[in-house]
């Protein structure tokens, strides 16, 4: 599980990372700016929608099955504030996300990101929050399980991918993800649409 997660941050990295890695620039006015030309530092709230496939361990859930591994497919909304900070970024996010098979019924959490910006939109993050699952009716229990949950992703805009112009310094952007409840005890990939005002 460990080496899975190794494995998706060296990915993420590698997809995203630039010749231009978040660099601040300066305006003809002297007032610093991001890689994409907006406004180094800000307020930028951002809303989106993404789906993925989560996998406990085995034996990581109290009153599941034995030696059955619980899993399932969902469907996730999330809002969230970014705060540039020249060619970093922090933020925070809420999510609430519904399991559409398998054995997930619901989830909810918030995390705090942390970050680089690089190229005109695009980011580079690790995530640490903490989230709460609410499982179907294989798990002999109505309470919901919580965790510190955590996290590596990137997000790139319509530039990064050659699609430059269509919607221009803020918009939509795509954003992969991969974390974890508990100290490795699943794996949840994620990809999805956010988009930022």
């Amino acid at each position: 599980m460990r080496k899975l997660v190794l494995a998706a941050v060296a990915a993420s990295a590698a997809f995203v990372a630039t010749p231009s890695l978040a660099q601040d620039a300066t305006t003809d006015t002297g007032v610093a700016t991001a890689p994409d030309g907006t406004r180094a530092f800000g307020i930028e709230p951002y809303f989106g929608v993404r789906g993925g496939w989560e996998e406990f361990s085995k034996d990581s859930v109290p009153g599941a099955p034995i030696g059955d591994k619980l899993n399932g497919s969902l469907v996730e909304g999330l809002v969230g504030v970014n705060v540039p900070l020249g060619p970093f970024f922090v933020g925070a996010e809420g999510n609430v996300a519904k399991g559409v098979s398998g054995d997930i019924d619901w989830q909810y959490g918030a995390a705090g990101r942390f970050g680089l910006r690089a190229g005109e939109s695009g980011m580079i993050y690790g995530k640490v929050g903490y989230q709460w699952v609410n499982f179907d009716k294989r798990v002999d229990t109505n309470q919901d399980f919580h965790d510190v949950t955590y996290g590596v992703g990137f997000e790139v805009g319509p530039k990064e991918i050659g699609l430059g112009g269509i919607t221009g310094n803020s918009g939509i952007r795509l954003r992969g993800e991969v974390s974890t409840f508990g100290w490795t005890n699943s794996f949840r990939p994620t990809l999805g649409v956010i988009a930022h005002f």
